[in-house]
């Protein structure tokens, strides 16, 4: 199966396999290839079959717009990405990378659909920089495009289990949901930059949390994967004293949110999230929107449990 993979990759088949018989449309491998990555690491590297160096000075212009605090510049992705998701859905090496942008392909839909809300230049004139929408209005963009996704396949087999151990850890149930935002509740899910797992814990996070990473990478294990989760949010919970900034720091990193906090003097994610990553500006909405839809509870009324 690799030796497919690697033909359609680095061979320029790629181009061929994701063109559509009615639109015949081309897709530059080059372009798919950045796409895959904001940290490529060795392992996809190693899958694809092609020059290390070669990749990273093609991802270079990508990993601006990913790291960018522009979401806009998200949507000029979104064709390419929902073509490569069912190539990479076809072999068992890239299968968790698959799973990985199926999660996230809601928002470059998201940041296309913001992005045809602002109004056209007119011609012969210079293009301002497009100021982000408001928190509020990326809020009521999540509710309408959660209200018409379905409950992920994989779900309601983990609830029943996910739910306890969250109670456990004195956090509450509902949370167990942020899984849909990581990963559609697929426990095999690995992103590019090397977050595995229902909830997607980095390596070192997962260390710290006491996980094992060898023999066996105990993040592929659901029941341990939510419980080193719950706890971390928990403690980013503690931290912030704050949802939603729990959350950018789940996502972006808590040092990133901290530093924003003190030298901005900012107390809340809404006075801060235009400075955050892309993905973290519609990741935490996101998490917001789905706890509506499934649970019918807004973030703002989760409590965590004492003693």
């Amino acid at each position: 199966m690799k030796s497919v993979l690697i033909l359609l990759l680095s061979g320029g088949l790629l181009s061929s396999a994701l063109s559509q018989p009615a639109g015949q449309i081309e897709i530059d491998p080059d372009a798919v290839l950045q796409f895959m990555q904001e940290n490529l690491d060795d392992d996809v590297l190693d899958v694809l079959g092609v020059d290390r160096d070669r990749v990273r000075l093609l991802l270079q212009d990508l990993q601006k717009k990913l790291q960018g605090t522009t979401i806009y510049d998200l949507a000029s992705l979104n064709e390419v990405a929902s073509r490569l998701v069912p190539v990479l859905q076809q072999f068992d090496e890239t299968r968790p990378y698959a799973a990985w942008l199926q999660t996230r392909l809601d928002y470059l839909e998201v940041s296309e659909m913001l992005r045809r809300e602002v109004a056209p230049v007119p011609p012969k004139t210079m293009a301002p920089r497009l100021v982000n929408p408001s928190p509020q209005r990326e809020r009521a963009v999540w509710v309408t495009e959660v209200e018409k996704q379905p409950v992920p396949p994989r779900a309601e087999k983990f609830l029943s289990t996910l739910k306890p151990i969250f109670v456990s850890e004195r956090m509450p149930p509902e949370l167990v949901w942020v899984a849909e935002a990581e990963s559609s509740f697929d426990p095999s899910a690995r992103s590019p930059a090397g977050a595995a797992g229902l909830f997607q814990l980095m390596p070192q996070t997962a260390k710290s949390l006491d996980l094992s990473l060898w023999p066996r990478d105990q993040r592929y294990q659901p029941e341990k994967n939510a419980r080193a989760a719950a706890r971390y949010l928990r403690q980013l919970h503690e931290r912030f004293g704050d949802w939603r900034l729990a959350l950018a720091a789940y996502n972006a990193g808590e040092t990133r949110v901290a530093d924003l906090l003190k030298k901005h003097r900012a107390r809340t994610f809404d006075e801060i999230s235009f400075r955050l990553p892309a993905e973290t500006q519609m990741y935490v909405p996101k998490v917001e929107a789905i706890l509506r839809k499934r649970e019918g509870v807004a973030l703002s009324d989760l409590a965590i449990r004492r003693g």
